[in-house]
């Protein structure tokens, strides 16, 4: 008779010596009944619920009734590392009284991340020079050699080969020394292949309840046929709101004069790749004098120069082509999978597919690099990951503006003919109102091109001196957090240190930035998502300004005028989405626990000014607002006088150790940690409450609808003008909103700049 799912979740909560959830048993119900029953699921699972819990039993019990194995796919290594060292070794401990064994449970990688055995007995050319750039062989390689040797040395002794095994770790270029790509190994004709690390992991995986792996792979693995992981019918995906952007990484395709050469050099005297090296090199000539951004259409003479790669390279190939099966050594594997890339690549480009989209990027160490991207996976997505399996998807930040729909439509699972699926949302064990303060400072100015106002400085500085530090400053440019970084260093001397994201590994400053509550961490994106430091550390959230994408992303531009192309609305669909995703993950960083108390100071005006705001205000955790200064600068400096007593440590007392972002350690409380259910907060030390109870804000309506929420009465509609729409009039906004000049917004609207300018002064637009 099959365990009784409560039965299960009962045994693995007590198991971890945890309290029983109530979002928690919704959500493994309901990833349950998604098993049984076919149908997608879309599950927000706020902080603190438990979610990893949540799906791991009812995998482990889909996997036992069904006998296959259950999949469940990651976009960090850190994750993965949680899930499969801490997670399911004490879920399958307390489970096996109930299921009559104990459930297994494996992790798959790609093959970069094993030691290839038959390179390290010198079967594979060494790449250590097509790997260095020029001048720089000398300094590096005594060093590569180094880490080469030490990792010969612990091949002997891993029982797994896995990169991630080896403490401390290596540098990618002597790993590279060890490992192999896909298209570069051998296969069943490796001499080596029954001792291959990878061929044991996915052995392996075939014989168990439950194969963890990251999005990367499993993405591959759908594409191309799921031949890596074992067949399943049970697909679980966290930190899903980072799926899009894996899956577009893995399937984005580039080349460089430099990637032809190394291609040339590994062909060595197997082929004549000399055509092919000047054709590259022409190339790069031409790459180099165009300027960075989208390319509408191929210009003529680089066109041709990527005919001339790509002829040149099939020429090469045919070659390459061994005479026999024994003609086909190593050597020729690893030169014909770089000229493989470069002929692949270049007929990518010079096909120009329907959806692709290409671009021209400047690289610090590259140099000028010509990319190729999908505008959307959405469709490939729907084929090829929900075609034939059940996928439940989940993470904290899946509901956008109140709504599944956005994130939904980006999946493939909207639309004529797409797949069922249900959203749920399980909400979170926090009491958000009570715990946090959602504060926009609303007279600011608007945030400039010009970076941080001295008004916003001002205004940090004292947001800062009130929190007593504890701030973590997230900001949406590299430019602007130094500059802040630089300017309060100034401004608060020795009082609270302010480290900055570079200054260090980002381990090592969260690691101090937890370790000094009076210590301020400035930051980008690494931070916005990630980061877990619960307690008395971390009180304040500073965002200088809503992260919308740049206006020159090649793919969010090309995404958005494809959508208003048909009738839609672009900003709201790429840009705005995309700014909702990524607020909703940095004020996050604040409320990690139920004894947590802390801000999240907006710089930015337009999050109650703009008409927008409604959308972005609905899809972060439901914090009191306010615009009340005086309220928020008292909050904080009455959680710095008493922060010793509701985080549980003075002070003077060592914090609790942070990990590296996203990594979960015994002394860190985890968001999604089963066994550690955060205390309930002691009324006494319940400091920012009653604060806030003194001016009664009313919490934001989050039940009108973002297109219709203004927080400020909107300006009376210009009077129509002959060939405008209101869509285009809506764009026109939008665009200025993000800061468009008008030859941007001309482009944007293929129409005349002079009729762009005359009908931004009609609407006030400036």
């Amino acid at each position: 008779m099959p365990a009784d799912l409560d039965d299960l979740m009962r045994a693995a909560v007590g198991g971890v010596g945890g309290t029983e959830r109530p979002g928690q048993q919704q959500m493994a119900r309901a990833v349950d009944q998604a098993a049984r029953d076919g149908a997608h699921l879309l599950v927000q699972a706020g902080t603190g619920t438990g979610k990893s819990l949540a799906y791991l039993v009812p995998a482990i019990k889909h996997a036992v009734e069904t006998r296959q194995p259950a999949i469940v796919a990651t976009a960090t290594l850190a994750l993965q590392a949680q899930i499969v060292d801490n997670d399911l070794p004490r879920i399958a401990d307390a489970v096996e009284p109930l299921l009559g064994r104990r459930p297994t449970f494996g992790l798959v990688k790609g093959r970069r991340n094993y030691l290839c055995l038959h390179k390290i007995e010198g079967g594979y050319p060494d790449e250590e020079d097509a790997l260095l750039e020029v001048g720089e062989v000398d300094r590096a390689a005594g060093r590569i050699g180094e880490e080469v040797v030490r990792l010969r040395e612990w091949a002997q002794e891993t029982n797994t080969g896995e990169r991630d095994e080896l403490v401390p770790g290596v540098s990618e270029r002597a790993w590279r020394q060890v490992s192999v790509s896909a298209e570069e190994c051998l296969g069943s004709k490796c001499p080596m292949v029954t001792e291959c690390f990878v061929e044991r992991s996915r052995a392996a995986a075939k014989e168990v309840d439950v194969v963890v792996t990251n999005h990367s792979f499993m993405a591959i693995d759908s594409f191309e046929g799921r031949q890596m992981l074992p067949e399943h019918d049970l697909l679980v995906v966290d930190e899903a709101h980072e799926l899009v952007d894996r899956v577009t990484s893995t399937i984005t395709d580039e080349l460089t004069g430099g990637m032809v050469s190394t291609a040339a050099r590994r062909c060595g005297r197997m082929a004549d790749a000399s055509a092919m090296r000047e054709a590259g090199e022409l190339m790069q000539e031409l790459l180099d004098g165009l300027q960075e951004g989208r390319l509408l259409g191929i210009p003529d003479n680089l066109g041709l120069a990527l005919a001339r790669v790509r002829d040149a390279a099939r020429s090469v190939q045919s070659e390459l082509k061994p005479a026999s099966p024994a003609d086909n050594d190593a050597s020729r594997q690893v030169a014909r999978a770089a000229v493989d890339e470069i002929f692949d690549n270049a007929d990518r480009v010079l096909e120009g597919r329907e959806l692709d989209v290409t671009w021209v990027a400047k690289d610090p160490r590259r140099g000028t690099v010509l990319r190729v991207a999908p505008m959307s996976v959405a469709m490939l997505l729907r084929d090829k990951v929900f075609g034939d399996r059940t996928v439940v998807m989940t993470s904290a930040t899946l509901e956008l503006g109140g709504s599944f729909d956005s994130v939904a439509g980006t999946l493939g699972l909207r639309g004529e003919g797409g797949p069922r699926w249900t959203g749920l949302d399980v909400g979170s064990p926090f009491d958000y109102p009570r715990q946090a303060i959602a504060y926009v400072a609303s007279q600011l100015p608007p945030p400039g091109r010009d970076g941080l106002s001295t008004a916003a400085m001002d205004e940090i500085e004292t947001l800062i001196r009130a929190a007593g530090g504890r701030t973590l400053g997230l900001f949406s440019s590299t430019r602007g957090a130094r500059a802040a970084a630089e300017e309060m260093r100034v401004r608060l001397g020795d009082d609270f240190p302010v480290l900055c994201q570079g200054d260090d590994q980002i381990r090592t400053l969260v690691g101090q930035f937890a370790a000094d509550a009076r210590t301020c961490l400035f930051g980008t994106m690494t931070l916005w998502q990630g980061v877990d430091v619960p307690g008395v550390a971390c009180q304040l959230v500073i965002i200088d300004r809503i992260p919308f994408p740049r206006p020159d992303d090649p793919l969010a531009s090309a995404r958005s005028q494809e959508i208003a192309r048909r009738g839609g609305n672009g900003f709201m669909a790429v840009s705005a989405t995309h700014a909702a995703l990524r607020l909703a993950q940095g004020a996050g960083r604040l409320i990690r626990r139920s004894s947590d108390r802390g801000v999240v100071a907006f710089l930015d005006t337009r999050m109650i000014t703009a008409r927008y705001a409604g959308f972005l205000q609905k899809s972060l955790p439901p914090f009191w607002p306010t615009t009340d200064r005086a309220l928020v600068l008292k909050a904080l400096k009455r959680l710095d006088e008493t922060a010793g007593a509701v985080g549980g440590q003075p002070d003077s007392a060592p914090q609790q150790p942070a990990a590296e972002p996203g990594v979960e350690t015994d002394a860190v409380v985890a968001a999604d940690d089963p066994g550690e259910m955060a205390p309930t907060p002691d009324p006494e030390h319940d400091d920012l409450a009653p604060v806030v109870d003194e001016v009664p804000v009313p919490p934001a309506d989050r039940s009108v609808p973002p297109d219709d929420r203004d927080a400020v009465p909107a300006a009376p509609p210009a009077p129509p003008a002959e060939g405008w729409s209101e869509e285009d009039d809506e764009e026109l906004r939008d665009g200025a909103e993000l800061g468009l000049d008008p030859g941007e917004l001309a482009d944007h609207l293929d129409r005349p700049l002079p009729d762009v300018q005359s009908r931004m002064a009609q609407l006030g637009l400036g």
